[in-house]
């Protein structure tokens, strides 16, 4: 086990848990979110994982998808069952079904090995100010001035209490996909490119990261149906109401 902090790490700074099998990488991303002033704890297996998350209730969690025990989706699916926290999952394949999965089981974002260090604080700082608007949301909900939901064909998007529901049923969305999912519908029928949904919703204006955008998409599919999202080949995506659709068929899934 590796613990690390900045040195001027101030009082409630931010802590992040690094569950990550390979030491030298471990260490590497200790050092680097140190740098930034978080309080960081590096353990090097699930079963060790799932229980420093249920002991230091991080703010960030960094997982490897392959861990000795049990794998990162399953500490994934644990950690989240226990409590709500932003996760990042690393894996070393460039395999899309994995980072589907990932998502499925509650991940927020993902990397694919070998990554920037530079990306990694930047994608991690986008989750951390993802959160807080999430929190801020729910603090105008509770002093009784919410933002209206959002009522699309046969979609409904309550944004203060970040619930979706379609077909008259509730729809489980993960942070990221809440909030992707309100970027696309709060301009129906308008087509955002991936840069721009890179940087709205993940607040990262790198184009390297643009197959995250597709890769959401593909989650948000699965959950709400395809025929919600289309694509425009080449440039991004669009979200069309249902009665728009009708004569049309089900829309394009690629990426």
């Amino acid at each position: 086990m590796t613990t690390m902090s900045g040195a001027r790490t101030p009082a409630g700074a931010t802590t992040v848990l690094v569950v990550e099998d390979e030491p030298a990488i471990a260490q590497a991303i200790a050092r680097r979110l140190a740098a930034e002033g978080w309080t960081v704890e590096a353990v090097g297996d699930g079963l060790a994982g799932v229980a420093a998350a249920s002991r230091l209730r991080p703010d960030l969690v960094v997982l490897d998808v392959m861990l000795p025990g049990i794998d990162g989706l399953e500490v994934c699916r644990r950690i989240q069952s226990e409590r709500p926290v932003p996760v990042l999952m690393l894996t070393a394949r460039d395999d899309e079904t994995d980072m589907l999965i990932g998502l499925g089981v509650g991940a927020d974002d993902y990397m694919t090995k070998p990554f920037s260090m530079r990306e990694l604080v930047a994608r991690l700082k986008a989750l951390l100010r993802r959160t807080e608007r999430a929190a801020l949301a729910l603090e105008l909900a509770a002093a009784d001035a919410p933002e209206p939901p959002l009522v699309i064909g046969d979609v409904t998007i309550d944004r203060a209490q970040r619930r979706v529901v379609r077909h008259g049923e509730q729809v489980h969305l993960t942070p990221t996909e809440f909030d992707l999912l309100v970027a696309l519908a709060t301009t129906p029928r308008t087509v955002l490119t991936r840069e721009r949904l890179l940087a709205e919703v993940w607040d990262w204006v790198d184009a390297s990261g643009t197959r995250t955008v597709d890769s959401h998409v593909k989650a948000l599919r699965r959950k709400l149906g395809a025929d919600l999202i289309r694509t425009v080949h080449g440039v991004g995506y669009a979200f069309e109401p249902v009665q728009d659709d009708a004569a049309g068929g089900a829309a394009d899934d690629e990426s």
